[in-house]
């Protein structure tokens, strides 16, 4: 069929079981979204903070307090305010390129580029083939953990007497930093880095403490055939280019710059900005910006419950189309509200509650398809030779793209005004459609076999030769569908 239907695969079950040792040493590891999540939430919120506008901003201050004939559309508009709260996103996509090269686990604690280019992997290299979307979605959960963490601190600080509250808001980053630094000196290295760099015995033996059993056998022998065949490239950046890995290429660019185009970070980075446009009050603003990030978590647990039982699939497409359709009922509502003009209308409580709750709606589908999973996939494809060059790749796009709607975005809130929603709400649309016929079903396959997924698929079949595949059972045999 066209699409991505679930393939078989060599039907090759490892030994081994959940442990304490690899779950705690997960939750450690996804202790790198922090970082992350706080910086989104927290640059949103100190923006929407007059004290912190009349300092650094005062342009913008002074058309926040400007009569109602100005565009609400507008007021917000300036490109060093953008530049504030993107500029963050630069550093983190040069740190990307330079992860590539640095063992797993000294990445964690050196920034939000290292976390994001290496948490994902060290979780999909830990985790069990059956329990590897869960345990990798907890990177996910911590980011919306940081912001909503993020949201409730702005929601305390703005009413700090003296204006000084954003200081505060910006000097707790301080706080998910030192975590993940810590972490980093506890976290074991998983077995396949053990096995990169020849300590074989080392290497077996943590695959035996994180699976819980001494039949690790057949799993250790084919993350051996991996490594082997990893030092048979010279050059992951050039080899990522061959015919054979166009399926794992393309999804390392597409589903990082899909991500960022259904308007995630629009929501994220200036929810109170966005709910202070649209008329909320200061206070208000906040506190629905919290109640957004409160979804954002909750719902991000439906997709740990379900990835490993519903699929990869299911989620990216029942996702898809909950948020096109909250973001065209958004964008109708503010636009019957404030027309093309922009000019300051009253909200009444019960419309204002319909709009928030759309737009939890809308955060909720994220949560459970978009959000987690644009970190997941691309975790999951690569072949060991190309891993972590592909990852680079992933963050590389996430960062760049997170940079480039985070530095646009008032702008074009400016310009495109309520036709900003229906712009990302056809992206969404586009995105969906991909996903339904170009992403095949990846749950419960072990990392090593995920080839065989490729080779199976209606289009991506045709770029893999029979002697690229060196695992399971169809080893250099014809598996085309």
């Amino acid at each position: 069929m066209a699409g991505g239907a679930i393939v078989s695969t060599s039907n090759k079950q490892y030994g081994g079981k959940m442990t304490s040792f690899v779950l705690l040493a997960c939750i450690m590891a996804s202790s790198g979204g922090l970082i992350f999540g706080y910086d989104i939430g927290i640059s949103g919120g100190v923006t929407s903070m007059d004290s912190f506008l009349e300092s650094f901003f005062p342009s913008v201050f002074a058309k926040q307090q400007a009569d109602a004939s100005t565009s609400q559309y507008c007021k917000f508009d300036s490109e060093l305010l953008t530049l504030f709260t993107s500029s963050l996103y630069v550093a983190a996509l040069i740190a990307s390129f330079v992860a590539s090269s640095v063992t797993r686990r000294v990445l964690l604690g050196i920034g939000i580029g290292f976390a994001n280019q290496s948490v994902p992997v060290y979780l999909s290299e830990m985790a069990p083939a059956n329990l590897r979307g869960t345990l990798n979605i907890g990177f996910q959960l911590m980011i919306t953990v940081g912001i909503f963490a993020a949201n409730l601190i702005n929601y305390g600080t703005a009413s700090i007497k003296g204006g000084w509250g954003w200081r505060v808001s910006l000097g707790l980053a301080a706080v998910p930093a030192i975590i993940m630094s810590v972490g980093a000196f506890v976290l074991p290295d998983t077995p396949n880095s053990l096995i990169e760099r020849g300590y074989g015995e080392e290497a077996r033996q943590m695959l035996q403490k994180i699976r819980g059993t001494d039949d690790v056998q057949e799993e250790f022998e084919d993350l051996v055939a991996a490594s082997e065949e990893a030092k048979t490239i010279k050059s992951p950046w050039s080899n990522i280019l061959q015919s054979k890995y166009r399926p794992q290429l393309t999804m390392a660019i597409l589903i990082p710059f899909f991500q960022q185009l259904t308007g995630i970070n629009v929501i994220m980075f200036y929810a109170p900005v966005l709910f202070k446009t649209i008329g909320f009050g200061g206070e208000a603003s906040l506190a629905s910006a919290v109640i957004t990030g409160l979804v954002n978590v909750f719902a991000t647990f439906v997709s740990i419950a379900t990835v490993d039982k519903l699929g990869r699939r299911v989620l990216f497409l029942q996702g898809g189309a909950q948020m096109f359709i909250s973001q065209v009922v958004v964008g109708t509502l503010i636009a019957l509200k404030f027309g093309v003009s922009g000019e300051a209308t009253e909200l009444s409580k019960g419309y204002a509650s319909v709009i928030v709750l759309f737009i939890c709606v809308y955060v909720a589908a994220f949560a459970w398809s978009w959000g987690p999973l644009g970190w997941l996939v691309p975790s999951e494809i690569f072949p060991l030779e190309i891993r972590s060059a592909g990852q680079s790749i992933t963050v590389s796009v996430n960062m760049f793209f997170t940079f480039i709607i985070a530095q646009i975005f008032l702008l074009a809130l400016c310009h495109m005004k309520f036709g900003l929603f229906y712009f990302f709400a056809g992206w969404v649309a586009i995105m969906t459609a991909f996903i339904y016929f170009f992403l095949p079903e990846t749950k419960n396959v072990p990392i090593e076999e995920i080839i065989l997924v490729w080779k199976k698929h209606w289009f991506w079949g045709k770029f893999i030769a029979d002697e690229d595949i060196h695992v399971g059972n169809h080893m250099h045999k014809d598996t085309s569908a």
